[in-house]
């Protein structure tokens, strides 16, 4: 019995009722329900789903991340067309069973003894013998050989064709549960279709349909959020998430929608005690667990347990699955740091999801307080076969700082060592966000990195989320720390410390030389220095920015006021004259602070190396102030998913069934032989035996063979 791929034919008066009928319970409409089903599962493994809207408008632009909602791509598996079409499947594929049973039970029992002496002629397995005992005898022979080897066997006498005389027919079948294994996947497909259906969010929407349940869009606590936006503790699937923070207890999960989130109440409270993170010698993650209290809202039962990656807990049939992790408001202590204009040193301490209302000049700024990451494991060693113009957006907790500083306010760093994985220390992320609601986001790292050679702060900035963070490297002075910078970019805004280091520079590098000579240098290096700091203005180019200064402008001046031939020539001169001054400009600094002149050495070449790059650099920040984390009260938090799976037992069973009726139809084989034995004298017998497979293999062909050998007694 082969199955069809049509349809099943009712009586009916309507034709339109029976072509629907016959279309739904077709094979061919369910392998392309299956095989649509099999498209949009694609879709939601390489597009991630339920992230938040902006993130799917930076990554496909307004117009795609419209198209893309409209036809729910972001939420595949819970939109209302893919559901439908997991109904229809059921149906289908249900309709095909339902036609197919009774076919393959009548098949299953049939061992079609009645077949015609002439039709045995016409199977590619086929052949004939002469007997030397009567049929009856042989067909016992056969029977009891073929029984004996596994075969069910059914002996009929019956008359022969066209008057031969009476005949004996052996009817032998084997390999009959591969039919089973037809029923078992499709009835695994069922099974697991109505378990997607009961454990995705056919529940939850149609709560929302006639519940009169609606996504809830506003803020503030959970415990304000009014009734219509609430689903039961009795709700019987659902699949959420549940924040709590180290010594705080929650009992309500979200559930994400495309409009909003729903609250889903729990029959319980988790209380977490404690967030463990273990790492491996390398600073990478070990473990994540959560020691966690269930407390029971019915009975007030109080039960211990942990969760842990791939180790669930459960209660009341929900189980608890330790999602991730997040910062559960900790509390941080920043320094301000002045970068540009003359913002004074100041400290100001909050909460990670808060934010504080700062005043610069005439600037009205929220500092919002965005993250806190304790431990950063980092490659500090480079990789050489990376390329800067390959990277693309970059995590701050991403595991490849050096590929990182590829893209960064200063110069380009070229890796070119093998990964070397470290942790670096804390890192923490804040906003800064103007009267008119324009935020720019940082992340900066407590503590100073080595980076080739030399301890640098790394400031990060970017101003959408869609950005890579671009880092200003600012060099540590001998005491490991921001002053000595902050001290040289003061005095460089400073006309006074300018002059004066101009001057100092100009008698020192023409000691003993004329003063027309002297005089000379001290214009250069004025115009130099000028340039640098941003006090004397650069020609602008049409179409872009305007050059604010450092390295930018002495660039554009020589290309405006020096011709092409000369400019490289002057541009080392100029950058030569321009070290020197700064390095005075670093000595009048350290000067006023009551500090001793830095020694000349390896040590002060380095610190000015960097120093001038992140001063050039530094014109470009963003912000008047950079902050500095000075210290942290660390408070984790831990994300479960909580989920309540109904169909997880029928998805199984469905799965089981699955493997056993694919395993049944392809290692199966059924196979059918029939052998004919009419008289052929007095004691002598005339056998036509044919064998039928479902698959034509070698096997089946050795099989034939050695049947021949032992039933017919043929040599072959």
């Amino acid at each position: 019995m082969t199955a069809s791929t049509e349809g099943l034919h009712i009586r009916t008066g309507s034709r339109f009722v029976s072509e629907t009928v016959e279309l739904l319970s077709s094979m061919r409409f369910s392998i392309s329900l299956l095989s649509v089903i099999c498209i949009a599962s694609v879709i939601g493994t390489v597009l991630k789903q339920h992230e938040p809207m902006n993130n799917y408008v930076n990554q496909f632009g307004p117009y795609w991340s419209d198209v893309f909602g409209v036809a729910r791509l972001f939420t595949v598996y819970s939109a209302w067309w893919f559901l439908l079409i997991l109904a229809f499947l059921v149906l289908s594929t249900s309709l095909c069973i339902a036609r197919n049973t009774p076919k393959i039970l009548v098949d299953f029992k049939a061992y079609k003894e009645n077949i015609r002496e002439q039709s045995l002629k016409a199977f590619p397995h086929r052949a004939e013998s002469t007997l030397t005992e009567t049929p009856e005898t042989a067909a016992h022979r056969i029977g009891q050989t073929l029984l004996g080897s596994g075969w069910k066997v059914k002996l009929q006498s019956r008359e022969g064709e066209a008057g031969k005389g009476k005949g004996w027919m052996v009817a032998a079948k084997t390999g009959s549960s591969n039919k089973i294994g037809y029923l078992a996947a499709h009835s695994a497909i069922v099974l697991v279709c109505i378990g997607g259906l009961l454990d995705g969010d056919l529940m939850v929407r149609s709560q929302m349909w006639f519940n009169g349940k609606t996504p809830f869009t506003g803020g503030g606590l959970i415990a304000d959020v009014p009734p219509e936006h609430r689903i039961s503790p009795r709700n019987p699937a659902f699949r959420g998430n549940l924040l709590v923070t180290e010594g705080t207890t929650a009992g309500t999960a979200i559930l994400s929608q495309a409009e909003g989130v729903l609250l889903q109440d729990l029959p319980f409270s988790i209380e977490l005690k404690k967030f463990i993170v273990e790492y491996h010698d390398n600073g990478m993650p070990r473990l994540f667990a959560s020691d966690i209290v269930i407390h029971d809202h019915e009975t007030g039962e109080k039960k211990e347990a942990r969760v842990e990656v791939n180790h669930p807990a459960s209660h009341r049939g929900i189980n608890i699955y330790q999602s991730s992790f997040d910062d559960g408001g900790s509390r941080l202590t920043l320094q301000a740091v002045p970068i540009n204009g003359n913002t004074r040193p100041f400290e100001i301490s909050g909460t990670v999801g808060g934010s504080s209302a700062l005043v610069s000049g005439d600037q009205k700024l929220t500092l919002e307080f965005t993250g806190l990451r304790v431990i950063n494991v980092e490659n500090m060693g480079g990789d050489s076969t990376s390329d800067a113009s390959t990277n693309g957006a970059i995590d701050v907790r991403a595991v490849d700082l050096r590929n990182a500083l590829e893209r960064q306010l200063g110069a380009g760093h070229k890796p070119n060592a093998e990964k070397t994985l470290r942790n670096v220390g804390p890192s923490f992320s804040y906003k800064l966000r103007d009267a008119a609601g324009q935020a720019v986001e940082y992340n900066n790292y407590m503590l100073p990195l080595d980076i080739d050679g030399t301890r640098m702060f790394l400031l990060g900035m970017r101003e959408t989320p869609s950005e890579p963070f671009r880092y200003l490297r600012v060099p540590v002075d001998e005491n490991d720390s921001l002053d000595g910078f902050v001290r040289l970019r003061a005095a460089l805004a400073d006309p006074v410390l300018r002059e004066l280091a101009i001057s100092r520079y100009a008698v020192s590098a023409t000691e003993g030389g004329k003063p027309e000579l002297t005089e000379a240098l001290r214009q250069s290096a004025s115009r130099a220095l000028g340039l640098f700091a941003g006090a004397e203005a650069t020609p602008e180019k049409p179409g872009e920015a305007p050059i604010k200064g450092g390295l930018l402008a002495v660039s554009a001046f020589l290309e405006a006021n020096v011709p092409e031939a000369e400019r490289e020539r002057a541009s080392d001169v100029l950058v030569r004259i321009l070290n020197g001054a700064l390095f005075e400009l670093l000595q009048v600094s350290r000067e006023r602070a009551g500090l001793q002149p830095l020694p000349m050495g390896e040590d002060t070449a380095q610190f000015m190396r960097g120093a001038v790059l992140a001063l050039s650099d530094a014109f470009y920040y963003p912000a008047p102030m950079t902050f500095k984390l000075k210290d942290f009260e660390h408070i984790e938090a831990s994300v479960f998913q909580v989920a309540r799976a109904p169909g997880q037992t029928i998805v199984y069973l469905g799965c089981i069934l699955l493997i056993v009726g694919i395993f049944a139809m392809l290692y199966v084989r059924e196979r059918r032989l029939w052998v004919w034995l009419a008289p052929s004298g007095d004691s002598s017998a005339q056998a036509s035996m044919a064998l039928s497979t479902n698959r034509k293999t070698m096997e089946a062909d050795q099989e034939f063979e050695m049947l021949k050998t032992q039933l017919l007694k043929v040599n072959t």
